[in-house]
């Protein structure tokens, strides 16, 4: 049985998205610690918050299905795949633009660290738009309208003013309006 959208509309619905932000925000914590458990040169307890940051972050993605806050249907699902591989090739070049800074500022190993958060981002969008164009259905027809969101770069193809007035880029959480038409 899925759990998908169960709370939503429900009572519980913004208690469950307040525990999926939580959530969210205690996986970038432990990470966060893990790196300063690494820098004490506490390697086994930074391998234990690693963990415990990996089990947030899965608590977040189940209370979000719940939620319903992402798509679960099939056409909408690659909709939202297709949008996070463009904006995983914009992550790529903003990152870069910030290990650019940070080696201008001396921080060297920040930069480095920054410059390979880019590759990854990189990699995320190439591993997304295989997975597009591998198993997503093939729709000849070209979207109407396009539209890329300027904070992240998500792209969000079709009538973005089909939407609630309160729709957010499900990537960054920006709202509607900052949505460019291209």
């Amino acid at each position: 049985m899925s759990i998908y959208g169960k709370t939503k509309g429900t009572d519980l619905e913004k208690q469950i998205g307040q525990i999926a932000t939580m959530e969210a925000m205690g996986g970038m914590m432990y990470y966060a610690l893990a790196r300063t458990a690494q820098d004490l040169g506490l390697e086994e307890v930074a391998k234990e918050l690693m963990g415990l940051g990996i089990q947030e972050v899965n608590h977040a993605g189940f209370y979000a299905t719940l939620n319903g806050k992402y798509p679960n249907n099939e056409k909408d699902f690659w909709k939202l795949v297709k949008g996070l591989s463009a904006a995983e090739y914009k992550g790529e070049e903003t990152l870069n633009k910030i290990a650019d800074v940070l080696r201008a500022k001396g921080l060297t190993e920040a930069a480095d660290d920054v410059s390979y958060f880019a590759l990854q981002e990189k990699h995320h969008g190439i591993k997304t738009q295989d997975m597009y164009e591998k198993y997503a259905p093939k729709d000849e027809a070209a979207p109407e309208k396009v539209y890329v969101c300027s904070v992240c770069g998500f792209v969000y193809e079709g009538d973005l003013d089909s939407e609630p007035t309160d729709y957010k880029c499900p990537l960054c959480g920006c709202a509607k309006g900052v949505f460019k038409l291209q």
